[in-house]
């Protein structure tokens, strides 16, 4: 339970910059955002930490520039995970209604769930959330099955999990601030929550945020998260093909050219079109095909977008999916990338929009994930997520900040 104006932290470590987002909860049923850090990122990689002073500098940093906004201290943090280390899989159990008059009870409810959640992981793998399916009672889909009539339970998990030193990498680094985190939360839940209403959930969405050096995905189906995924590919991938491809000897330049002239679709196929690469008409300023461009970040997209959509597999059903495909992060801007996601994934596709309430200087894509760790504490947190598992009764949050101890 959050307590009457407890400052929260909310932290996301990416592989461009740092933000730190500071909510303050009022009796945990109101938000107000009161505080916002941010800083680019040094020692992060894919959303692993590869260098670990450089990476606590400037997350120290962006946290510093967060509490002089706020005017105060943060009293927690919530910290967004992503990275190629994450995995998932699916688990179902179903069990036998275990009273005489068929009634179930929650007790069979706990059972059917904690069988569910019982397969084993490999060492050094540690779980981040147990997204739960809903119940099926004699199969059918019911919410909550608890007092109906039926005789056969089942649930099903979507299990997400972790290489356990690399998310110790990253509450170590929290930790270095004199701050405790309290909750770890995927990036792709975090920016889902901010992107999408209940009623998109409902219908059936699948959210992208790309981001730097990832791509984070989470289907939703039946109000319910379905599966979540990461793909080591984001906006850097983009710059680097255009380096590569145009023979740039300076990345600051690739990505201009990628912000002012790159498209997710190709448009341009007057060969004359051409664009300056600098444009001060200086030494070793030149022009360039505007078509080459577009081919060239075009390709990187639909190869981006068909490798989510591979590794959604069977479970992603375009008729199932009627809010359609919800786009953000920082390179969620490049230009007809909504027109590309509806191309590949066969249904309509929107650049996605934090509620109306937040203010116009966080409500750029790239602070999706900060918002959204938020935004998810004014409901109820997944089961099996951090928020269930406190550091008071050791597990998990002990064991990782036993690490550097």
């Amino acid at each position: 339970m959050l307590f009457r104006n407890k400052l929260v932290g909310a932290v996301e470590i990416g592989t461009s910059k740092v933000t730190v987002i500071v909510g303050q909860f009022a009796r945990g049923r109101s938000l107000s955002l009161v505080g916002l850090g941010e800083c680019p990122s040094r020692g992060v990689v894919k959303g692993s930490v590869t260098d670990f002073k450089a990476a606590s500098d400037c997350v120290h940093h962006a946290l510093e520039l967060a509490e002089h906004s706020a005017g105060a201290r943060i009293d927690e943090v919530h910290l967004a995970q992503s990275g190629a280390h994450l995995d998932g899989f699916q688990n179902e159990a179903e069990v036998r209604v275990s009273a005489a008059d068929n009634m179930v009870s929650a007790l069979d409810m706990d059972n059917v769930c904690r069988l569910a959640k019982s397969k084993q992981l490999p060492e050094g793998r540690t779980v981040i959330h147990h997204l739960r399916r809903p119940f099926r009672l004699d199969g059918r889909l019911v919410p909550d099955p608890e007092h109906l009539d039926g005789r056969r339970r089942e649930v099903g998990y979507w299990t997400v999990h972790g290489d356990e030193s690399r998310v110790a990498d990253h509450i170590h680094v929290i930790r270095g601030f004199n701050v405790r985190v309290e909750e770890l939360i995927l990036s792709s839940l975090a920016s889902g929550e901010a992107m999408t209403t209940p009623d998109d959930r409902q219908h059936g969405a699948l959210v992208l945020d790309i981001g730097a050096g990832t791509t984070d995905f989470v289907l939703y189906r039946d109000g319910c998260a379905l599966l979540t995924g990461v793909v080591p590919v984001g906006g850097q991938h983009f710059t680097n093909d255009l380096s590569l491809g145009l023979r740039l000897n300076n990345q600051d330049q690739a990505e201009k050219l990628k912000q002012h002239h790159g498209s997710a679709v190709a448009v341009s196929r007057d060969r004359a079109d051409k664009v300056w690469l600098n444009g001060n008409l200086a030494l070793g300023d030149r022009q360039l095909p505007r078509a080459a461009i577009e081919q060239i970040t075009a390709a990187r997209t639909r190869e981006l977008f068909e490798v989510v959509r591979k590794k959604l597999g069977a479970n992603y059903e375009p008729e199932r999916i009627a809010a359609g495909v919800i786009l953000t992060g920082g390179a969620s801007r490049l230009a007809a990338v909504t027109d590309a996601a509806a191309q590949v994934f066969d249904v309509p596709a929107r650049l996605g929009e934090p509620p109306a309430w937040v203010g116009d200087h966080l409500r750029a894509p790239g602070y999706s994930t900060a918002l959204g760790l938020l935004l998810h504490n004014l409901g109820t947190p997944p089961e099996g997520s951090a928020a269930a598992r406190r550091p008071t009764a050791g597990g998990l949050f002990r064991k990782l900040f036993s690490v550097r101890s």
